[in-house]
């Protein structure tokens, strides 16, 4: 006896009565088919999608690409000959849709093609996605990312300041949010400020605010950014580069809970969780008198450390698929999945910029790309098609293989590292051994 097909999910947007004929005979073939209009589309789950344009979605078509982008799966377009003529209905379709079908349907086709677009939706680890499904803050599933994430869910209840250390471009602001929206302040002010973007004459009136007439130009009264935090969260970035005078008020501040506003006598009080963030070394700092010793330990009562990239091999993927998706319609483009030449090429950099910096190399990929696929040149990274292995001794060659084993099975199992030794049919000391070796960390 036969098995009946497994569900799949089917999302027929702006269906016309062609469409209605079709869909029982693809629900005949397994497929779980929902319909609504574009506006409501947004509330659907989907594993693939299928959308009749219209005249009015190519003379508006951000709704479209929105719809897209947001599902994170494949999606076949309808036409009629009306909008066969229409200009540029060509390229529109080509770029943001895996296929189309011209009316009247040729149904045995059609279910080829939905059968094509779920198999590729699944093979890139898409579909069966809500529409608006809201993204974590921290994505990532290496077991740096999730420790933080345990450690955040700790943090986040008390009132205790924070002190969130890295790398640039890992994350800090992002650490902070997550920590305001899962505290009891979560509906309250959110309000950050980088102590390094503000030119120091001015950052005294950006912290603490100004009464109207305190100096040359001051024609109002201005509200700081700590006052317009009362009652929520305070994040100072880059607390590093706050100048040592500023430092003082900010520490009178942190331990009387009030403040001054420039050319003012009154104290206003003001509530707030004070989380700052920086990438220097502020103990190196409070050695050569450029950071306060006692604004550090009121700071630094907790403390969360962000992973760089180079430590996450296991998140690359996610993350990179996650920023083609969230730029596409920024570039007008439709989200594109990257080659395996990219994906390596990806796992053999280094990644000084860290996360900043693969969020822009797949922003220009999306631009640069002319296929289905972000390559490794889009991504203005090296294409190891195009290396040309170099000459060198049998240990030379030994010592490259030796290397790229280590990275390619970090990319896959660098959460467990007991699993990566057992795929390589090393022992967990040699391997460690392996990765000081070859400076891999």
């Amino acid at each position: 006896m036969n098995e009946a097909p497994a569900l799949r999910r089917l999302l027929v947007v702006d269906p016309c009565d062609d469409c209605h004929r079709l869909l029982p005979g693809l629900r005949a073939a397994g497929w779980d088919v929902d319909s609504c209009s574009l506006e409501n589309a947004a509330d659907r789950t989907c594993d693939v999608g299928l959308l009749r344009l219209q005249p009015f979605h190519l003379e508006r078509p951000e709704a479209v690409k929105e719809l897209i982008s947001r599902s994170g799966t494949e999606w076949i377009a309808v036409l009629n000959q009306e909008v066969l003529r229409l200009q540029n209905v060509g390229d529109f379709v080509c770029e943001w849709f895996f296929d189309f079908h011209t009316l009247p349907f040729d149904v045995s086709r059609v279910q080829v093609t939905l059968g094509r677009a779920f198999g590729m939706a699944r093979l890139r680890g898409q579909g069966t996605i809500h529409v608006d499904q809201q993204e974590h803050e921290l994505l990532g599933d290496s077991k740096p990312i999730r420790e933080l994430r345990k450690l955040l869910s700790k943090l986040a209840p008390t009132e205790s300041p924070v002190l969130i250390r890295g790398e640039s471009g890992t994350g800090k602001e992002l650490v902070a949010r997550t920590l305001h929206r899962q505290s009891q302040r979560h509906s309250k002010p959110f309000v950050a400020i980088n102590c390094g973007a503000i030119p120091e004459h001015l950052i005294q009136s950006e912290l603490f605010g100004h009464e109207k007439g305190a100096f040359t130009g001051a024609h109002q009264r201005k509200v700081g950014r700590i006052e317009a935090a009362n009652g929520g969260t305070l994040f100072l970035d880059e607390i590093g580069d706050l100048p040592l005078e500023l430092q003082a008020n900010l520490l009178r501040f942190l331990q009387e809970k009030h403040i001054e506003r420039v050319g003012g006598s009154q104290p206003i009080p003001v509530d707030v969780r004070v989380l700052a963030a920086t990438h220097v070394d502020l103990e190196a700092a409070i050695e050569k008198k450029r950071f306060r010793e006692d604004l550090y330990y009121r700071l630094n009562v907790l403390q969360v450390v962000t992973a760089p990239l180079r430590e996450r091999h296991g998140d690359l993927s996610m993350l990179a698929n996650h920023f083609s998706h969230f730029y596409s319609h920024e570039t007008g483009r439709r989200p594109r999945s990257f080659s395996e030449d990219a994906l390596i090429a990806m796992g053999k950099h280094d990644w000084p910029g860290n996360v900043r910096e693969l969020a822009n190399r797949v922003r220009r990929g999306l631009v640069l790309a002319e296929g289905r696929q972000i390559e490794a040149r889009d991504l203005g990274l090296i294409s190891q098609q195009s290396i040309a292995a170099p000459m060198g001794t049998l240990e030379d060659y030994k010592t490259r293989a030796e290397r790229q084993a280590l990275c390619d099975v970090l990319n896959r199992h660098s959460d467990n590292l007991s699993v990566a030794a057992k795929v390589l049919g090393v022992s967990r000391p040699t391997f460690y051994r392996l990765l000081h070796k070859h400076q891999i960390r």
